[in-house]
Protein backbone atom coordinates (compact mmCIF):
# COMPACT_ATOMS: atom_id res chain seq x y z
CA UNK A 1 0.00 0.00 0.00
CA UNK A 2 1.50 3.33 -1.01
CA UNK A 3 1.68 6.24 1.86
CA UNK A 4 -1.09 8.45 0.00
CA UNK A 5 -3.55 5.52 -0.01
CA UNK A 6 -2.13 4.81 4.08
CA UNK A 7 -2.95 8.57 4.88
CA UNK A 8 -6.41 8.74 3.37
CA UNK A 9 -7.38 5.12 5.07
CA UNK A 10 -5.49 5.85 7.97
CA UNK A 11 -4.46 2.50 7.85
CA UNK A 12 -1.34 1.72 8.24
CA UNK A 13 1.20 -0.87 6.76
CA UNK A 14 0.54 -4.28 7.70
CA UNK A 15 3.80 -6.65 8.35
CA UNK A 16 4.08 -10.22 8.36
CA UNK A 17 4.64 -9.93 12.62
CA UNK A 18 1.18 -7.64 12.37
CA UNK A 19 -0.81 -9.85 10.12
CA UNK A 20 0.74 -13.24 11.81
CA UNK A 21 -0.36 -11.97 15.18
CA UNK A 22 -3.63 -11.18 14.57
CA UNK A 23 -3.77 -14.48 13.22
CA UNK A 24 -2.33 -16.11 16.45
CA UNK A 25 -5.19 -14.31 18.59
CA UNK A 26 -7.85 -15.08 16.34
CA UNK A 27 -6.97 -18.74 16.43
CA UNK A 28 -6.66 -18.84 20.41
CA UNK A 29 -10.12 -17.37 20.19
CA UNK A 30 -11.34 -20.19 18.06
CA UNK A 31 -10.15 -22.75 20.43
CA UNK A 32 -12.03 -20.76 23.29
CA UNK A 33 -15.36 -20.56 21.54
CA UNK A 34 -15.30 -24.35 20.30
CA UNK A 35 -14.17 -25.46 23.62
CA UNK A 36 -17.12 -23.68 25.25
CA UNK A 37 -19.43 -25.07 22.17
CA UNK A 38 -18.50 -28.22 22.85
CA UNK A 39 -19.63 -28.01 26.81
CA UNK A 40 -23.25 -26.48 25.55
CA UNK A 41 -24.18 -28.85 23.23
CA UNK A 42 -26.65 -31.78 23.91
CA UNK A 43 -26.27 -34.53 20.81
CA UNK A 44 -23.69 -36.82 19.86
CA UNK A 45 -23.43 -35.66 16.37
CA UNK A 46 -22.85 -31.76 16.87
CA UNK A 47 -20.26 -32.48 20.01
CA UNK A 48 -18.17 -35.05 17.55
CA UNK A 49 -18.62 -32.06 14.70
CA UNK A 50 -17.51 -29.26 16.85
CA UNK A 51 -14.59 -31.66 18.63
CA UNK A 52 -13.18 -32.07 15.16
CA UNK A 53 -13.26 -28.17 14.10
CA UNK A 54 -11.37 -27.76 17.66
CA UNK A 55 -8.93 -30.33 16.44
CA UNK A 56 -7.90 -28.58 13.51
CA UNK A 57 -8.02 -24.95 14.70
CA UNK A 58 -5.88 -26.70 17.19
CA UNK A 59 -3.52 -27.56 14.89
CA UNK A 60 -3.60 -24.64 13.08
CA UNK A 61 -2.99 -22.89 15.76
CA UNK A 62 0.18 -25.11 16.53
CA UNK A 63 1.38 -23.65 12.49
CA UNK A 64 1.27 -20.40 13.06
CA UNK A 65 2.92 -20.41 16.44
CA UNK A 66 5.71 -22.10 15.12
CA UNK A 67 6.19 -19.73 12.26
CA UNK A 68 6.05 -17.13 14.43
CA UNK A 69 8.52 -18.57 16.75
CA UNK A 70 10.60 -19.47 13.88
CA UNK A 71 10.71 -15.73 12.69
CA UNK A 72 11.22 -14.14 15.58
CA UNK A 73 7.95 -13.01 16.69
CA UNK A 74 6.72 -14.74 19.31
CA UNK A 75 8.59 -16.08 22.62
CA UNK A 76 6.40 -18.46 24.54
CA UNK A 77 9.04 -19.84 26.11
CA UNK A 78 11.12 -16.68 27.11
CA UNK A 79 8.88 -13.49 29.15
CA UNK A 80 12.12 -11.36 28.69
CA UNK A 81 12.51 -11.55 24.97
CA UNK A 82 8.07 -11.55 24.47
CA UNK A 83 8.19 -8.94 26.67
CA UNK A 84 10.98 -7.07 24.46
CA UNK A 85 8.90 -7.74 21.38
CA UNK A 86 5.78 -6.44 22.62
CA UNK A 87 7.12 -3.55 24.09
CA UNK A 88 8.82 -2.94 20.29
CA UNK A 89 5.23 -3.03 18.81
CA UNK A 90 4.10 -0.90 21.36
CA UNK A 91 6.46 1.64 20.69
CA UNK A 92 5.95 1.31 16.99
CA UNK A 93 2.38 1.37 17.29
CA UNK A 94 2.45 5.16 19.33
CA UNK A 95 5.56 6.52 16.97
CA UNK A 96 2.63 5.76 14.01
CA UNK A 97 -0.26 7.43 16.14
CA UNK A 98 1.93 10.74 16.57
CA UNK A 99 3.47 10.78 12.81
CA UNK A 100 0.01 11.66 11.67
Amino acid sequence: MNSFIEKITGMAPLTDQVIATDILVASKAEIKNYALAITETATLDVRQTLTNQLEEVISFHEQISTYMIENGYYHPHDTKKQLQVDLDAAETAIQLSTDE
